[in-house]
């Protein structure tokens, strides 16, 4: 053989050893690339939805009926009438005609005051519906604000699930859909 070439194998070898050794060595002491970013916070995301909607009821109320006579006249002119009468009863001469004066405008007042009062009470019972709004609230879940660290940064993305305590990462890059997280 000849000695050249057997210097250039042999060195051509060592050199492949050096090296070969070298990128062995190199691959095992780098740090690896991370298989997974840490949930760092996840914050439930919801929307709030105020539908009015109107609740009716019946309810029975009490009512006066209306007055046919609303100045009481009857009461007052059947007043004066009998009062005139019972103040005539009294007295005798000109204290009679006085009394009869008297009779007659204390018993309009009275015979008005008392059929006032008889018309406040003549009351009917009726059944009248009352409807109010109300408003119902529903709380629909929007998704997950999630805070996450991968390589001593922090990020935020927003998601439709829960990730759990990690999220996978391939290629420097987050594996986002559900079931993703290992």
């Amino acid at each position: 053989m000849n000695k050249s070439f057997l210097i250039g194998a042999t060195t051509g070898g060592a050199l492949a050893v050096v090296v070969g050794a070298g990128a062995v060595a190199s691959h095992r002491w780098a740090p690896a690339a991370p298989r997974y970013a840490e949930v760092v916070q996840v914050l439930p995301l919801s929307r709030t939805l105020v539908r009015p909607r109107r609740v009716c009821r019946d309810e029975t109320v009490e009512r006066t009926r209306p007055a046919s006579d609303s100045h009481q006249i009857v009461g007052s002119i059947a007043g004066a009438l009998i009062g005139g009468l019972l103040g005539h009863q009294v007295g005798d001469g000109s204290g009679r005609g006085l009394a009869t004066v008297a009779g007659v405008a204390a018993g309009g007042y009275a015979g008005n005051r008392i059929e006032a009062r008889m018309q406040r009470g003549d009351t009917y019972t009726t059944t009248v519906r009352r409807c109010t709004t109300v408003y119902d609230r529903t709380v629909r879940p929007e998704g997950y604000r999630v805070r996450y660290r991968l390589g001593g940064k922090t990020g935020t993305v927003r998601l439709n699930y829960d990730p759990g305590p990690r999220i996978a990462v391939r290629n420097g890059k987050l594996v986002l859909g559900p079931g993703a997280a290992g």
